[in-house]
C-alpha cells in the first residue's frame, strides 16, 4: 500500500494518458486494486499544448468504473468553457493553468461554486511567485515537472528548486492546499522531489509503462518513497 508520512499523506494518482485505452477500465481498476489515491485526466486540446486527448464523455464513462477521485487536467486554451461539463461528467477536482486562465480567481470562483476541488497548474518556465495571490484560494497546486503536452518525458531537474519554493508559501498561506508534481516521475525522481517538499506524485509511464505491468510499476513507486 502507499506510504503514509505522518500528517502529510503520500499520494500517487496514475495518469491514464499512458495506459492501454483499448482495456482502460481494467487498467483503472488494477491501479485502484494496487493502492492507487486517485486517477488523473490529462485534457489536452491542440492548442494550449500541441496534442490532443480527452473530453468530458471519456470522463463520464470513467464514473462508474472507480472509486477513486477523478482528477482532471486542463490543458486547454479555453478553460472556463468546459468547467461545467468535466464537473457533470464527474470530475471531482478541476487543475487549470495560471498560464492559460485570463480571469484566474474567477476560474477557480466557478470550480468552486460547482462543489469541486481547485487546483492551478504550473509550467516548468513560469515563476513561482504567479501563484502569490492565487494560492490562499487553492486546494491544490500542480508542479509541471515537464514542459506539458505528451507523455514519457524526461524529469527537468531545475524544477526542484521551484517546487521547494511553492512549499515554503503553501507552509506560510495555505497548508491544507497539496502539492501535486506531474511529469518524468518514477523511482528514481520521486525521492528528490519529496525532499522538495511535493506529496502527491503523478505518474503515467513509470506506471502504465513498466514492463511487468501497472500494479508492479506502482508498488516500485511507493517503495521509493518509503513503502
Amino acid at each position: 500500500m502507499i506510504p503514509r508520512y505522518a500528517d502529510n499523506a503520500i499520494k500517487i494518482a496514475p495518469s491514464i494518458l499512458s495506459a492501454d485505452l483499448s482495456r482502460l477500465a481494467e487498467q483503472v481498476k488494477e491501479v485502484e486494486a494496487a493502492g492507487a489515491d486517485r486517477i488523473h485526466v490529462d485534457v489536452m486540446d491542440g492548442c494550449f499544448v500541441p496534442n490532443i486527448t480527452f473530453g468530458p464523455v471519456l470522463v463520464k464513462w470513467l464514473r462508474p468504473v472507480t472509486r477513486l477521485p477523478l482528477e482532471v487536467h486542463l490543458m486547454i486554451a479555453k478553460p472556463d468553457d468546459f468547467l461545467d461539463a468535466f464537473a457533470e461528467a464527474g470530475a471531482d477536482s478541476l487543475i487549470v493553468h495560471v498560464e492559460g486562465a485570463t480571469h484566474l480567481n474567477r476560474t477557480i470562483q466557478h470550480i468552486q461554486k460547482l462543489g469541486r476541488k481547485a487546483g492551478v497548474a504550473i509550467n516548468p518556465a513560469t515563476p513561482a511567485v504567479m501563484l502569490e495571490e492565487i494560492l490562499p484560494e487553492l486546494d491544490l497546486v500542480l508542479a509541471m515537472t515537464v514542459n506539458p503536452g505528451f507523455g514519457g518525458q524526461s524529469f527537468l531537474p531545475g524544477t526542484l528548486a521551484k517546487i521547494a519554493a511553492i512549499r515554503r508559501m503553501i507552509d506560510s498561506v495555505n497548508p491544507d492546499c497539496e502539492l501535486e508534481v506531474d511529469g518524468g516521475v518514477d523511482q528514481d525522481t520521486a525521492p528528490r522531489l519529496i525532499a522538495a517538499g511535493a506529496r502527491v506524485f503523478v505518474a503515467g509511464s513509470s506506471i502504465y509503462g513498466a514492463p511487468d505491468g501497472p500494479t508492479a510499476g506502482l508498488r516500485r513507486l511507493a517503495g521509493s518513497v518509503g513503502g
